[in-house]
């Protein structure tokens, strides 16, 4: 569903990646850049999954679930979050096109037509599956 969604994002003027997002690393445990040519669009929409799935989310929380794990050479991995001014972005990004909005002072969540345009792609995807897999058409 992320690809399908991806690039219905894609087809939207409001989500565009930025100047920056060229030389960008995804948060300080990463070593580089991420090399997927689309890689804003993925996380863009991993993002709305995670909000609409989650709920009231903040961009403090999107950071730890995108987090990973520091290689401090030797000495024990810790757990680092990921970049917030990237999801910061995102989430304008996806607050200006509609699909997101702000929730009183607990973070954002899916507005309408956010929730109408991912039940209709999760809809498509499962009448895809049902059809090369017959035992998935009883969920339809």
């Amino acid at each position: 569903m992320l690809p399908r969604l991806a690039t219905e994002l894609k087809n939207r003027a409001a989500v565009t990646p930025p100047t920056w997002a060229a030389f960008v690393k995804t948060g300080v445990h990463k070593e580089r850049a991420p090399t997927q040519d689309d890689w804003w669009y993925m996380r863009s929409a991993s993002v709305l999954r995670k909000i609409y799935v989650h709920g009231n989310i903040g961009i403090s929380r999107l950071s730890a679930d995108y987090g990973g794990k520091r290689d401090r050479g030797s000495a024990p991995y810790h757990a680092r979050k990921g970049s917030r001014a990237v999801l910061r972005e995102i989430v304008q990004q996806l607050e200006h096109a509609g699909l997101v909005q702000a929730y009183k002072n607990k973070g954002r969540r899916v507005s309408g037509e956010g929730q109408k345009l991912l039940d209709t792609l999760s809809r498509d995807t499962l009448k895809a599956l049902a059809e090369s897999r017959p035992e998935l058409a009883k969920y339809l």
